[in-house]
């Protein structure tokens, strides 16, 4: 009977599970990055590696194309077609200047001023999404029409008598002329300019304000010092997004240009299509990466911002 009645031995605290830790775990961000990568490797990789192959080949459409290293294409290429490169990127960054001065007002607008209407206006700059870029483009020609209200005012304020001067327009033609296609890229890509920014001025703490306020900072001090260095994230993410499409766009200089207003996008699409001479195409689509690529780093570097929304 003691025996029984004494109470058992304490336990000895067991030990805890010293296992390899779970495997399935630690790849579970692999596995969700999978799809990614190989969207990215099938459809971004493999036809760079086929065009950049495509660049170094020679032959023709009936004999066929052969890999020979024919780097000689690519200078040809520049030399024959480096105004239309210059050209790209002049309409491009005119295209973003404007983009930039239209979008930011309005931006800030919706971020501090719009209130209850801030949805409404944000439906509207995203309107033009709802439709195709080419019907948005071919609408152009009926706004800048010759003898259109447009056209017309502008010529009575004598805004076409500038821009004649500066070479934008011809006449009283706008049309057909380097204002028409800087006007339908500035339209088409404004709101990839107005949607970083409002979201980067939304970010700002509104007590940053009251706070220059109070040291009885000027408005033009608080945008100055304040506002638009905090804003920087939004102007270089819709600059970038602004510029690198503006830069190899073609529909806006075939609808809206002429021959003396193509760009290079225009050429590397008559190369492909009706030229049919893909080693040249391939090698002008390349030099427009490489170029973009470069301005785009330096601006970055630049900007002095490390942040993008």
């Amino acid at each position: 009977m003691a025996t029984l009645t004494e109470a058992p031995p304490p336990l000895s605290p067991t030990a805890p599970e010293t296992g390899p830790p779970r495997r399935r775990g630690r790849l579970t961000p692999y596995w969700l990055l999978l799809p990614g990568m190989l969207w990215l490797l099938v459809f971004f990789a493999l036809p760079m590696v086929y065009q950049a192959s495509t660049s170094v080949q020679t032959g023709s459409l009936e004999e066929g194309y052969k890999v020979t290293w024919h780097f000689a294409t690519y200078w040809d290429a520049l030399g024959d077609y480096w105004p239309q490169f210059l050209r790209s990127v002049l309409y491009a960054a005119a295209a973003t200047v404007m983009c930039l001065v239209l979008g930011y007002p309005l931006a800030y607008l919706i971020a501090f001023r719009a209130g209850r209407w801030r949805n409404l206006i944000m439906v509207l700059v995203i309107a033009p999404f709802f439709t195709s870029f080419l019907i948005r483009t071919l609408a152009w020609k009926t706004i800048l029409s010759d003898g259109g209200p447009v056209v017309g005012a502008l010529d009575a304020l004598h805004v076409l008598d500038v821009t004649s001067w500066l070479g934008w327009t011809s006449g009283d033609r706008v049309l057909a002329t380097p204002l028409a296609v800087v006007c339908g890229l500035t339209y088409n890509f404004l709101p990839f300019m107005i949607l970083p920014l409002y979201t980067s001025l939304e970010r700002i703490d509104g007590r940053l304000h009251e706070a220059a306020g109070d040291l009885y900072a000027r408005p033009v001090t608080v945008f100055r010092k304040v506002t638009f260095p905090l804003s920087m994230p939004g102007v270089v993410s819709g600059t970038l997004l602004t510029f690198i499409p503006a830069s190899g766009d073609y529909v806006n200089a075939e609808l809206l240009g002429s021959t003396d207003t193509r760009m290079i996008g225009n050429v590397i699409q008559t190369q492909f299509l009706r030229v049919l001479d893909y080693p040249t195409a391939a090698a002008l689509s390349f030099l427009l990466m490489a170029a973009i690529l470069l301005m785009v780093t330096f601006y970055i570097r630049r900007s002095g911002t490390e942040d993008l929304v």
